[in-house]
């Protein structure tokens, strides 16, 4: 039934979808499928057996349970006809991936990945701004995203959670995957990957905290690029930013702030181009809304599945090249 709609998971990004879905579609039938009990969801909206689950015929899905579940999930949903929105990223490997999507193809089933950070105006003004070339041609990125992980989420202990946990799909490479995703859109296909990953702190985790990718990307133009990407689980000061240097000056997205900079050659200042108040909090209830119209006229999502598996690939890549450092293609 269309007036069923389903979110699986029970954390707070399941929590933050339900309530965005609340808003949406307020006269939908709108359930959790969760074997934990959550707090913040009441038991009448709980179902914790998946033949229920199934039974109850979502026209929606929201997968937002560890990554290493998503695609046995996400295939059973769409034997029954549900459109899915697969949290990020979209899976913990690729095995897997392509029977998913070939799965939703047969059946006629819209599916996007859950790389919000699409949303954000930005990040959207600052690929506009690339593409118009406002610094030349682009010869170098640097991109870099940090924060310290215990502090990342409020009254979770972070040692339980999804991004200390291996076996889980926790790491940098995966729970920040976004950076590669946004690399993708912009930029072009990452054509080869050399890496250096690790862990590096005293945090309790069985993951890495710490990722640097160099990556070789070839743009639209057929050109070569090359960008450089730091992640990390240990800075204290966060950071969210990627800067790309042209041949007439810098362009720089500051997704903390908001802002878009731009140093022009011959300067010694930035420049603000473009400020926001848009935020990643408003991100979600923005996909989710673009995602239900999609549904409904047909449209290509923004995110498709083909993206998420593309960055499980450049993944797959980098934790293959790390042990040497040597250059592997993608």
């Amino acid at each position: 039934m269309k007036s069923h709609v389903l979110v699986v998971g029970s954390g707070s990004i399941a929590t933050k979808h339900f309530n965005n879905l609340k808003k949406l579609l307020p006269n939908s039938t709108i359930k959790v499928y969760s074997t934990y009990a959550n707090e913040k969801i009441s038991p009448n909206d709980l179902i914790k057996n998946i033949s229920e689950a199934l039974d109850f015929r979502p026209f929606l899905v929201i997968i937002a349970n560890p990554s290493n579940l998503h695609i046995q999930m996400s295939k059973q949903f769409a034997r029954v006809g549900s459109n899915l929105l697969i949290e990020k990223p979209i899976s913990n490997s690729t095995a897997d991936v392509e029977e998913l999507l070939n799965l939703c193809d047969q059946n006629k089933i819209s599916l996007t990945v859950g790389y919000n950070l699409r949303f954000l105006d930005s990040l959207n003004f600052f690929r506009t701004q690339v593409d118009l070339k406002i610094v030349g041609k682009p010869l170098l990125v640097k991109c870099e995203v940090g924060q310290y992980l215990p502090t990342w989420r409020n009254q979770v202990d972070y040692k339980q959670s999804v991004s200390a946990k291996r076996d889980l799909g926790g790491g940098v490479l995966l729970e920040l995957s976004h950076e590669i995703d946004y690399l993708l859109w912009i930029f072009g296909k990452i054509n080869w990957v050399r890496a250096t990953v690790m862990k590096q702190s005293s945090l309790e985790i069985d993951v890495e905290d710490s990722a640097f990718l160099t990556l070789g990307i070839i743009n639209p133009n057929n050109e070569d690029l090359v960008a450089n990407l730091s992640l990390d689980f240990i800075r204290h000061d966060k950071q969210r930013n990627c800067t790309v240097i042209g041949e007439t000056g810098s362009l720089r997205w500051d997704g903390i702030s908001g802002h878009v900079l731009i140093m022009k050659e011959g300067s010694n200042y930035w420049e603000t181009l473009f400020s926001s108040n848009n935020t990643t909090v408003d991100t979600y209830f923005d996909e989710l809304k673009d995602f239900i119209e999609c549904i409904d006229s047909g449209k290509v999502p923004r995110v498709t599945g083909v993206d998420g598996l593309n960055v499980v690939k450049v993944i797959e890549t980098a934790l293959e090249s790390a042990p040497t450092g040597k250059q592997i293609n993608v």
